[in-house]
């Protein structure tokens, strides 16, 4: 009977190296789950067609929109907010995407063009056997209108996001913006000064498109539509909070327990390990910058 133990001993330790590899490339628990705590919405009633409608089709809940080479397709919230839980399930599609963006954004372009504010959450396309790319951004008035002074921090996924539906999601309060991915936050951008936060009212959209002059590889992969239709699936559908209509007294929302805002210690936990191993850009980091633009990052 010893023998037989002994003998089993070296399967024992291999197991256990296995489990220690695949727990290594996952994050751990944040302890708390923000997207629980908000309802999902009906996509009719919370949003509209923007573009592209014979290019989106409703089907159990679920929208699949795409892009071929006629056009691409895009939707946007009915209401405007001025801070909210903004999230949705999506789902990609795999093989060659080089070239198409697929996007969850807040922003207010149509009711200041040339001078908007703009939240992304973007997945670059990739090639074959090359992985997505989950880029976020933060523009503030007018920044993305010719004159790019992007905030861009990219990650790769410790997940594949074409097998399953996953959350994405964007926590905007008068103080911070976090984004969060199955309701770990990969980022936090805090307010420090009103000329580097967006404040003005913004609509929640999102589209699929073809953005070959820079989303894969700063542009070296364009769009191929021999492989089209290029789609994304949503579901899941998540906008609530302060509605530019609210009135003052309406409590901004929080990511974390707590109502003032921020993060819990598990929260930073989890945030630092995927910014530890699965950031590939971080723009403050980015030497070649002016960072002048983005007094930010100094501080």
């Amino acid at each position: 009977m010893a023998t037989s133990l002994i003998s089993l001993l070296p399967i024992f330790h291999l197991l256990v190296l296995l489990g220690s590899s695949v727990n290594a490339y996952w994050p751990p628990s944040p302890g708390y789950w923000p997207s629980s705590k908000v309802g999902s919405l009906n996509f009719y009633k919370g949003f509209r067609n923007l573009w592209g409608p014979q290019h989106q089709r409703m089907d159990q809940n679920a929208l699949t929109i795409w892009l071929d080479r006629t056009s691409g397709s895009g939707f946007k919230s009915v209401k405007p907010f001025r801070s909210g839980y903004f999230g949705a399930s999506i789902k990609l599609q795999p093989g060659y995407t080089a070239g198409v963006i697929t996007s969850l954004y807040l922003s207010n372009n149509e009711a200041h063009p040339g001078f908007h504010d703009e939240v992304d959450i973007e997945f670059l396309g990739t090639t074959f056997g090359k992985p997505y790319t989950l880029q976020t951004n933060v523009y503030i008035r007018g920044s993305g209108d010719g004159k790019i002074i992007g905030r861009e921090m990219k990650f790769r996924l410790w997940f594949d996001p074409t097998s399953d539906f996953h959350h994405y999601a964007i926590l905007w309060n008068p103080r911070e913006i976090i984004f969060l991915v199955d309701d770990i936050p990969i980022r936090r951008y805090p307010k420090k000064s009103a000329a580097t936060f967006p404040l003005r009212p913004m609509w929640l959209y999102g589209s699929i498109w073809d953005a070959s002059s820079w989303a894969t590889e700063n542009g070296k992969y364009k769009a191929d539509y021999k492989y089209q239709p290029f789609t994304a699936k949503y579901t899941n559908f998540k906008a609530i909070g302060c509605t530019a209509y609210s009135s003052a007294r309406c409590n901004p929302l929080s990511a974390s327990p707590y109502r003032s805002g921020g993060l819990t210690r598990k929260q930073y936990q989890a945030m630092r390990w995927v910014q530890t191993h699965n950031m590939v850009y971080n723009y403050c980091k980015d030497y070649k910058r002016d960072h002048s633009l983005t007094p930010e990052c100094g501080r």
